[in-house]
């Protein structure tokens, strides 16, 4: 026979997945489930951890127990650094996300602190710099409402960003355009990137920051940023709730065994 948490917990689990509590309600209080004959304290405490744990809610101080919003995010991937978006637009790339997600946004649920720090050993290979040269970081952490979905802190070589709007830790974006088109017009026009992606358990700071359900686990990108030349003008490292993403990438693909006029343009 299960423990009484274990049948309260099944029993929720299934008013969940029947829409009964829909995405974003709050559970009733654990005093209110006990008052109603539901099982002890303990009980429905475990049950709700249970729930927390099988990924079906969330619990916070201040806001109790919500049903998870089960529509992630789209993160799209090439079109969200369409430069038509950012360079005569105002679509950066958060907000690229949102607008294919059909999500509505604030540009100040981005908010930034920026820092001149010597640079780590990750950022100065990118970067081919020695390792503990100064480079300037700009940490941002995003919401989605009151909701921490990801954070990113890119790395710049001070030469290409010193004085600019990416240096200005106002909350939103480095104005319009966000930092690629600072770089743009500072003359860094970038061209290519490449995304790498690691699956990992989330550090105790993490869990606090992206308030993260318990053995929730993150989606760590890095990015690095290039110019035609072959100029790295930013090293990025992004740290993503995996539930609340969905990773899209729509590319043409190579054929490596054409002649380089055979490819098409």
């Amino acid at each position: 026979m299960a423990p009484k948490w274990r049948e309260l917990a099944d029993r929720l689990a299934e008013r969940i997945r029947s829409g009964e509590y829909a995405p974003g309600q709050q559970l009733p209080h654990i005093r209110d489930l006990v008052e109603s004959g539901k099982g002890s304290k303990s009980t429905v405490h475990a049950a709700y951890k249970a729930l927390e744990a099988e990924g079906l809610v969330i619990s916070s101080r201040g806001h109790g127990t919500i049903v998870r919003p089960q529509t992630p995010l789209k993160r799209i991937g090439i079109e969200r650094y369409d430069k038509a978006k950012w360079r005569d637009g105002d679509e950066v790339a958060f907000i690229a996300d949102r607008v294919a997600s059909g999500r509505s946004y604030r540009r100040n649920e981005q908010t930034q602190t920026v820092s001149r720090v010597p640079a780590p050993a990750a950022v100065a290979a990118a970067h081919g710099i020695p390792e503990g040269s100064d480079v300037y970081a700009r940490a941002r952490l995003v919401k989605e409402g009151e909701q921490p979905t990801h954070t990113l802190t890119s790395y710049y070589r001070p030469e290409h960003v010193e004085g600019t709007r990416i240096v200005d830790p106002t909350p939103g974006p480095a104005g319009r355009g966000g930092g690629f088109r600072v770089l743009y017009d500072a003359g860094y026009e970038i061209d290519h990137m490449r995304e790498e992606l690691f699956a990992r358990v989330a550090t105790p700071e993490e869990a606090k920051l992206l308030m993260l359900p318990a053995g929730e686990p993150v989606v760590e990108l890095h990015r690095t940023t290039y110019t035609a030349d072959g100029t790295v003008v930013e090293y990025a490292i992004g740290v993503h709730a995996a539930s609340r993403f969905s990773w899209a990438y729509d590319f043409k693909v190579p054929d490596s065994a054409k002649k380089p006029e055979e490819q098409q343009p």
